[in-house]
């Protein structure tokens, strides 16, 4: 009789315990913070960077147990809808994607003053959000100092998706690199625009191949999906490209020459991390060549090509952005 009322003790036991792991896994659940992701127009699948958000997103939930959701909107006009629903659902945290969000998160922080918000590529002047800028005319200076080691016609090419100060920065930026290692290096450069500035490739291969006519053996974008016509032209023509945003050397091996990568993925999850943490800090952001925000790829496909000379007066560049013995903005203005 005591064994039995002893194992059907530990049975109780046992059960309780189950119980109890129940409930706490139920409220652990409950607590899990809820971040929104309006994604730019073009959405998943642009190799740039909206997949790049999306990958800062599910680092976020494996590394800090987040839950999310994203959105895709078809026009800038839903962006204003998407940022709102979101607010209104008692999100954690709304994230926009790309600078065309500007206005539509102006609003928006200002309708719902006791969320968060986080803008990537903008900064936004409101008490409860954070904007994310990356200094993309130093990671653009720095593949741009690549292209003009690497070209023979001496003549380089930039495609940006709009003509617009932030896209700019990326060919400047480019056009600045190239010049600081070759002052002889001829610029080409033009703008997708158009209803769908962004996700273009059929124009972006047009312009790509035009480029190419006229000389041009590297060309960079910063067209996000309009530069995947840029890597079907390297197929058809055999020059080289530089990608952007996320890294897009695997997209034609040993053509794409690397990618000015703009981390994204790293930004999202630092600002997720700090709101968890009770240290979210509105007011702007910067990521640049120091922190790692932008840079290159490893060159996992074209170090051979590159050879170790040019590797070696590519990483004295990247030394001199990064003590300020190279001012990337003055360089800049020689441009003009």
């Amino acid at each position: 009789m005591k064994k039995f009322l002893l194992v059907m003790g530990l049975i109780l036991s046992l059960l309780l315990t189950g119980c109890g792991s129940k409930e706490e896994g139920a409220t652990s659940q409950e607590k899990k913070m809820k971040v929104g992701l309006v994604l730019s127009v073009g959405g998943l699948g642009d190799k740039s960077f909206n997949d790049l958000a999306y990958k800062g997103m599910k680092d976020a939930e494996e590394k800090l147990g987040i839950e999310f959701k994203y959105v895709e909107p078809a026009t800038v006009s839903e962006y204003e809808g998407f940022l709102s629903e979101f607010a209104e659902n008692n999100f954690d945290l709304t994230i926009g994607i790309g600078f065309q969000m500007a206005d539509a998160m102006k609003k928006v922080t200002g309708d719902y003053p006791e969320s968060k918000f986080m803008l990537v590529d903008m900064p936004v002047e409101s008490p409860n959000a954070i904007g994310a800028i990356f200094d993309t005319g130093e990671g653009s200076f720095l593949v741009g100092a690549l292209a003009a080691m690497m070209s023979e016609s001496n003549k380089l090419g930039f495609i940006g998706g709009m003509d617009v100060p932030t896209i700019r920065e990326f060919g400047d930026g480019f056009f600045a690199g190239a010049k600081y290692v070759n002052p002889e290096v001829e610029a080409f450069q033009a703008f997708i625009g158009g209803n769908n500035p962004f996700n273009d490739p059929t124009k972006g291969k047009e312009v790509a191949l035009s480029m190419n006519d006229n000389g041009v053996d590297v060309i960079y974008h910063a067209a996000a999906g309009s530069g995947n016509g840029l890597f079907e032209a390297i197929r058809e023509r055999d020059f080289y490209a530089i990608g952007v945003d996320s890294d897009q050397d695997y997209l034609e091996e040993g053509l794409v020459l690397t990618s000015m990568l703009k981390r994204l993925d790293i930004a999202i999850v630092s600002v997720i991390e700090d709101l968890k943490n009770g240290k979210f800090e509105a007011g702007t952001r910067i990521f640049n060549v120091e922190n790692d925000g932008v840079g290159i790829t490893d060159l996992e496909y074209t170090k051979d090509v590159i050879g170790e000379e040019k590797l070696a007066e590519l990483e004295k560049v990247r030394k001199a952005i990064v003590s300020k013995e190279i001012d990337v903005k003055k360089e800049i203005s020689k441009l003009k």
